[in-house]
């Protein structure tokens, strides 16, 4: 299924947003970040979508308008979704 968006709610100083976020890059994943630690909005959507205040959480957007969250740096996980 293809991807048609992907948003990391992450804080600036957890160790496993940072590994997240250059992962993708370096997999070349077009990616929007949200800092939960000062953006009061994106924080109350992460816990909406994932029902938990651990970051990072990822939610990836699917062409047929389903979402997927991952919660932390499910490495494997992420890999398939994003088939690399």
């Amino acid at each position: 299924m293809p991807i048609t968006g992907f948003t990391i709610y992450s804080t600036p100083t957890c160790h496993y947003c940072h590994l997240l976020r250059e992962w993708l890059t370096t997999n070349g994943v077009t990616f929007e970040n949200k800092d939960v630690a000062t953006d009061m909005e994106a924080r109350k959507e992460m816990v909406q979508k994932s029902q938990q205040m651990a970051v990072p959480v990822s939610v990836i957007k699917l062409a047929n308008g389903t979402e997927q969250v991952v919660v932390g740096f499910d490495q494997l996980r992420l890999s398939r979704l994003l088939g690399i």
